[in-house]
């Protein structure tokens, strides 16, 4: 059980139902935290707060919330107003609607809370909601205000308990407009099926073993540093030149993170994957006389190749007489040709 003080308490407005909770912090910051410190000394920086009209420096207590308006003038709003809005949200975690969780853009997933039933009048109304949301495979949409304004929130079950994470309102998040490249670009089925091995190889990972190196870093610079001993080196950055073959980069990576991954070297040939019949369209063909060139060439291959194929296995005896014969005619043809430059 979570021992975390509360940071809201109200209740779960489910229909006609009413569920006492505690709003509790899901997570929390493991970020090292710096002082301002006056370089010359190290003497900390400290911003004390002063009223502009009496030139004093003011405690925490004497200060509260004012609303600026357009002409500058200041208008009090204190905790009781706040408290006293004619809002049903106000204290109350009011559900509006339940849909599937794909219907929730992450783009408005906000801070994550825990709702903790509050005493034991509590357990049987907040079981019943867990479990419907687990047997509807739903989330829950809540309206539900705290510091100071109205927000959205999204339950869900998590574990054995309910969850709920902020939304940001729909006209909170921007469109993506005007960011993707602009100028037409082509990716041939080679690049994306490399691209697919890359995934591939690079495959899953269990988000337990990920961890905060650059936290790591900075606590062994602050060790050394308090044990009078000179900070670790990071160490040289790659000085590669701009990547130009985007074929080369990606085997490249393929290759590597095979290797990273301890397999043989031999695995670590890339070849291209077979071509998917239905997952991508073929590439754009620029022109057509080009295209009709490279068929008939293809085609003369593919017949050549066959005939070579028919000869080796029928004829093997043939071919060695076929060989030495035309092995006289060239030595005759040079004969002749040194007896014309001579």
């Amino acid at each position: 059980m979570l021992h975390v003080r509360s940071i809201w308490n109200g209740a779960i407005s489910f229909g006609l139902v009413s569920i006492p909770i505690k709003l509790v912090n899901a997570t929390e910051s493991h970020s090292i935290s710096f002082r301002q410190i006056h370089t010359e000394d190290g003497g900390r920086i400290r911003y004390r707060k002063f009223c502009e009209l009496e030139d004093r420096e003011v405690t925490q207590g004497e200060i509260g919330k004012g609303y600026e308006d357009a002409d500058g003038t200041i208008i009090p709003i204190t905790e009781e107003d706040l408290s006293s809005l004619p809002l049903p949200t106000a204290k109350t975690i009011e559900i509006v609607a339940f849909v599937p969780a794909d219907r929730i853009d992450p783009l408005q997933m906000d801070a994550a809370y825990y709702l903790q039933a509050s005493g034991a009048p509590a357990a049987k109304p907040y079981t019943l909601l867990r479990e419907a949301l687990k047997r509807s495979n739903k989330v829950a949409i809540a309206k539900f205000a705290l510091r100071g304004r109205e927000r959205l929130g999204m339950l869900r079950v998590v574990g054995e308990a309910i969850a709920m994470h902020g939304l940001l309102w729909p006209d909170e998040v921007r469109a993506p407009e005007g960011l993707a490249p602009e100028t037409n670009v082509t990716v041939r089925d080679q690049e994306l099926d490399l691209a697919d091995a890359l995934m591939d190889t690079l495959g899953e990972v269990d988000l337990e073993d990920l961890h905060d190196e650059y936290r790591e870093a900075v606590e062994e610079v602050i060790a050394a540093k308090a044990a009078g001993e000179a900070p670790p080196q990071a160490p040289e950055a790659p000085t590669g030149g701009k990547v130009l073959d985007l074929m080369a980069a990606l085997e490249n990576s393929v290759r590597a993170a095979r290797e990273s991954r301890g397999e043989e070297a031999e695995h670590a040939e890339v070849k291209p994957l077979p071509q998917r019949k239905t997952a991508r369209a073929a590439p754009k063909q620029t022109g057509g006389k080009k295209s009709t060139s490279t068929a008939k060439k293809t085609a003369a291959k593919k017949t050549t190749a066959a005939k070579k194929s028919t000869a080796k296995s029928g004829q093997g005896t043939a071919k060695k007489t076929a060989s030495k014969s035309t092995a006289k005619k060239t030595a005759a043809k040079k004969s002749a040709s040194r007896k014309r430059s001579a």
